[in-house]
């Protein structure tokens, strides 16, 4: 189902998403996420795995040590975990974890929310 938002209303939810998630200061909420970080988290909750350092980067447009530095930072949250690919030991494998899939669906639960907000 196609959402059909003016380019103000747009901006509007995605300043307002921003905002809740900056303003989020329960414990188990995560810390602020460049766009790069939360673009690498939703392409691995979002789309099929199996998902990979090099497949990440090729689909993100980025270098691999991009996406190492973010996954060390979301690794250490817990968010992401990556493994060695036992059948080509030369792919790191990046698997989703159960703190990683609450986040992910509170932020969803956020954007409709904010979306829910906009004065139409």
């Amino acid at each position: 189902m196609a959402v059909a938002l003016r380019p103000a209303q747009a901006l509007t939810l995605l300043q307002n998403i921003g905002l809740g998630m900056v303003r989020d200061v329960r414990p188990e909420a995560a810390p602020d996420f460049t766009l790069r970080q939360l673009a690498i988290l939703l392409t691995v909750y979002l789309e099929p795995p199996p998902h990979t350092v090099r497949g990440l980067a090729a689909r993100l447009g980025v270098t691999k040590p991009v996406i190492t530095r973010a996954l060390d930072s979301m690794g250490k949250l817990e968010l992401l975990s990556r493994r060695r690919d036992e059948a080509d030991r030369r792919n790191v494998i990046i698997q989703r974890t159960l703190k990683g899939a609450l986040y992910v669906e509170t932020l969803g639960d956020l954007v409709v929310a904010r979306a829910a907000e906009l004065p139409r």
